[in-house]
């Protein structure tokens, strides 16, 4: 694969409606063409203590950022006709569905292809987990600032890039 979108979402709490960051990495003819990261005031509006633990972000890294459908109108032109990849795509797909039908939005029905699924199937057992920074580790990419949605994104395309 050679031309997609790697995509990864921050969730502010349980609700896959409640995405609070967005990375995407841009790939053609096998080079990254460009990225996005965008913060976005998740809904519903709340911070668990177990979501902030994982990527440190709180209620006011957001309260000024725009809603989802603002971030998407700029971010769907740069991505149209272009398949997405998630590490973990249902959680990702998801996320994207959820936003999409909270704001009464027709989805367009995105073709997502799975960095989790491709490790699975070429490492195996190989790995001892198959977990985003341990894929990426071995796929040759140093993965800093793990559970930052653009730093995600970046491993996933390289992932992407060496797998699919």
């Amino acid at each position: 694969m050679k031309d997609f979108a790697a995509i990864d979402f921050e969730t502010a709490n349980s609700r896959r409606t409640s995405v609070c960051s967005v990375g995407v990495v841009i790939v053609r003819g096998g080079e990254i063409a460009g990225s996005i990261y965008r913060l976005i005031r998740p809904r519903p509006n709340f911070y668990s203590r177990f979501t902030t633990e994982i990527h440190g972000m709180t209620y006011e890294d957001t309260a000024d950022a725009p809603d989802f459908p603002e971030v998407w109108a700029g971010i769907a032109p740069r991505i149209e006709g272009l398949p997405l990849v998630a590490h973990n795509s249902p959680f990702d797909e998801g996320c994207l569905r959820a936003v999409f039908q909270l704001y009464g939005m027709p989805y367009p029905e995105y073709r997502f292809f799975c960095t989790l699924r491709a490790s699975r199937r070429v490492f195996g057992r190989e790995l001892p987990d198959h977990r985003l920074h341990t894929v990426s580790a071995r796929c040759g990419f140093d993965l800093q600032n793990h559970h930052h949605a653009l730093a995600d994104a970046e491993a996933c395309a390289a992932i992407a890039l060496k797998l699919l």
